[in-house]
């Protein structure tokens, strides 16, 4: 059985039903030992115990005593793991630069790789050209963006490269591929190849 955060929030979205994985989870392994440790009914005990066991987050051992299913939630979390990896992959490969000709390609194909900048280019109208399309990749004309914002944006950029986020962000700035006035940061809108403040 496969669980997403919808199906554990109804499961556990009942206050019985929390009390009672608790009290499993903290050692109680027959009924009436967990309603006395969750201080519930008998018949609320069973129903919380019904629904968690139909569930698969406990379990009973061949003794009849009462466990959480510890491997099930490893289990889950593993399988979250594989999918935000597997988005991830599909995420980054989705578009390699692209440039508009066969040279530019080649360049940013050398310095971007699967949405991360790897480093900047030492040539400084190579490192304009990769500058300019992580902004165009980035942040839209004319919208306003918190630092804070721009410095997420900017770190899915660097992580795992030579450049750091700070780095980028100054260098977009002093090529005014951003402004930034009193913490707010906007790309400007070009307008037949003059930029619009």
């Amino acid at each position: 059985m496969e669980f997403d955060r919808t199906t554990l929030a109804r499961l556990f979205a009942e206050e019985s039903r929390v009390r009672v994985f608790a009290a499993v989870a903290l050692g109680a392994r027959g009924p009436a030992e967990v309603a006395r440790a969750a201080g519930l009914s008998t018949k609320e005990t069973a129903l919380a115990l019904l629904r968690l066991r139909e569930q698969g987050v406990i379990t009973a051992g061949d003794d009849g005593a009462l466990r959480v299913a510890y491997d099930l939630f490893k289990e889950q979390a593993r399988a979250a793991v594989r999918r935000q990896a597997e988005q991830a992959e599909v995420g980054r490969a989705e578009v390699e630069p692209v440039g508009g000709d066969e040279r530019t390609d080649m360049i940013l194909r050398t310095f971007v790789r699967q949405g991360r900048l790897l480093r900047l280019p030492a040539q400084w109208t190579r490192k304009k050209l990769v500058l300019r399309y992580i902004a165009e990749q980035t942040f839209e004309p004319g919208i306003e963006y918190p630092e804070r914002i721009v410095n997420e944006k900017l770190r899915a950029w660097s992580e795992g490269g030579e450049t750091d986020h700070v780095t980028l962000r100054r260098y977009l700035v002093d090529l005014h591929e951003l402004r930034r006035d009193e913490g707010i940061y906007r790309r400007p809108v070009s307008v037949a190849g003059a930029d619009v403040v």
